[in-house]
C-alpha cells in the first residue's frame, strides 16, 4: 500500500469544472482533510448537468435525465455488495451478477463515486481499482461515457489511507483545497445556514484554515493530528450544527452548548455562545432598521454588528430598502464591518442585482474604494 502526499490544491469548484472533462478517461482520487465537503461534488456535478439532485431512494443512486448517479461508501461494503458469481444450471458454468448498487439495467452513462476508497480492504479495493482503471464492475462493463471518481483522505491526516501501489500511476490524484470562510460563507448564505453560525465565522475566519498553514499549531478550532480530537470545526460540521442553532430555545442553554461541542468542538462552542446570547437583543433590520436607519441605536459590539449585516443580505428585497439599510451601515465606526456587508452583498445571488445598481453602494465605493 502505498500513502499519497501532495502539495499542489485545486478548488472544489475547480474539480466541480475538471472532472466532467477528466474523469471518462482517467480516473479522478481527490484527498482532503476531514469535512471538507468532497463527497458533495457528485451532487455539484448533477446539478450542473441540469440533473435534479435529491435524496436517493435506496440511499445509493440516483437515475438522471442524463447520467446515473452512483454512490459507493468504499470502508462499509463486503463482495456480496458489488457482486457475485451465480451457478447457471443450465450452461453448467459460473455467470457474474452486478449488484444492484450500479443500477446497470439503466443503460445511461454512469457517475460513480467511490467514497473514502483508500480506507476499503485490500480485496475491495483491487475490485474498485479495476473499476477505476477499466470500467468494469467485475466481469461486467459499464456504458460508455462512465466517469469515474474516488475520494479520500489526506495521508498526512493519519486515519489509515493507502492505495494499492500499481494504480497510484494510474489515476489522476488530487489534493482538494480546504474551502477558507468567504467561499463557505457564500455557500452558506445560499443555503438557510443561521446568521449566528455564519457571523461568528466571519468574525474568526481562521476556524477554517487548515492544519498544514503556516502558524496553526495552536489554533483550538481545526482538525489536527497531532492533537486528534473527536470534535472539531470544518465545512461539515458548521452545516451540520445549525440545527442546534435553530432549535436552542426548544432544547436550552446548557443542552445547546453540549451539542455543540460534541459537533464543533469546545472552543467554537463556547465561543458561538456569545453570538446566541446578542441575538435577541439585536434591531431588526425589516422591522426597526429600515423604517428608521438614522435613529436606530447601532450595536457597539463588532459581533453584533457582523449579525446584522448577515441578517440584512437574508432579508432586503427591494432597493428603497437596501438604500435605507446602507445609510445605517455608514453609522458604523468599522470601515471593515462596512466592507464586509459590501462583500457579502456583492457575492450573494439574491443581492448582487440590487448592490450593483444602488446609489448608496456606489457612493460608499467611491469613498472606501481603499478597502475593497
Amino acid at each position: 500500500m502505498s500513502k499519497i502526499n501532495f502539495n499542489v490544491p485545486v478548488t472544489i469548484e475547480e474539480l466541480r469544472v475538471s472532472i466532467p472533462v477528466i474523469a471518462e478517461e482517467l480516473t479522478v482520487v481527490v484527498l482532503s482533510e476531514p469535512g471538507c465537503g468532497k463527497t458533495s461534488l457528485l451532487s455539484m456535478i448533477a446539478e450542473d448537468n441540469g440533473d435534479k439532485w435529491r435524496s436517493p431512494k435506496d440511499g445509493n443512486s440516483i437515475e438522471g435525465d442524463k447520467f446515473d448517479y452512483i454512490y459507493v461508501d468504499c470502508p462499509v461494503k463486503d463482495m456480496s455488495d458489488i457482486g457475485m458469481t451465480i451457478p447457471n444450471h443450465a450452461s453448467k458454468t459460473l455467470e457474474y451478477y452486478v449488484a444492484s448498487l450500479f443500477n446497470m439495467k439503466d443503460s445511461k452513462p454512469k457517475y460513480i463515486l467511490l467514497d473514502e476508497m483508500m480506507k476499503a480492504p485490500k480485496m475491495l479495493q483491487v475490485i474498485f481499482m479495476r473499476l477505476a482503471l477499466e470500467r468494469m464492475v467485475g466481469d461486467a462493463a459499464c456504458t460508455k461515457g462512465t466517469r469515474i471518481i474516488a475520494t479520500s483522505n489526506n495521508a498526512t491526516d493519519g486515519v489509515g489511507d493507502g492505495m494499492l501501489a500499481h494504480g497510484v500511476n494510474r489515476v489522476a490524484i488530487v489534493q482538494m483545497q480546504k474551502p477558507k470562510a468567504n467561499p463557505w460563507l457564500k455557500w452558506a448564505g445560499e443555503n438557510g445556514i443561521s446568521r449566528i453560525i455564519r457571523s461568528w465565522v466571519a468574525a474568526n475566519t481562521r476556524c477554517l484554515n487548515s492544519y498544514t498553514d503556516d502558524g496553526q499549531e495552536d489554533n483550538p478550532y481545526i482538525f489536527n493530528p497531532k492533537r486528534p480530537a473527536t470534535s472539531f470545526v470544518s465545512p461539515r460540521s458548521l452545516a451540520k450544527c445549525d440545527v442546534i442553532v435553530r432549535n436552542r430555545d426548544m432544547i436550552g442553554d446548557n443542552a445547546t452548548t453540549a451539542f455543540l461541542a460534541g459537533t464543533i468542538g469546545m472552543s467554537a462552542a463556547k465561543d458561538m455562545a456569545v453570538y446566541m446570547s446578542l441575538d435577541k437583543k439585536l434591531p431588526s433590520v425589516k422591522l426597526e432598521i429600515i423604517k428608521d436607519p438614522f435613529g436606530v441605536e447601532v450595536p457597539d459590539s463588532i459581533a453584533a454588528q457582523m449579525m446584522i449585516m448577515f441578517e440584512a443580505v437574508d432579508v432586503l428585497e427591494t432597493q428603497d430598502e437596501m438604500s435605507k439599510f446602507m445609510q445605517f451601515v455608514k453609522r458604523i465606526d468599522s470601515n471593515e464591518v462596512q466592507t464586509i456587508f459590501f462583500t457579502m452583498a456583492m457575492r450573494t445571488q439574491r443581492t448582487v442585482r440590487l448592490a450593483r445598481n444602488n446609489k448608496e453602494i456606489s457612493d460608499w465605493c467611491v469613498a472606501n474604494h481603499q478597502y475593497m
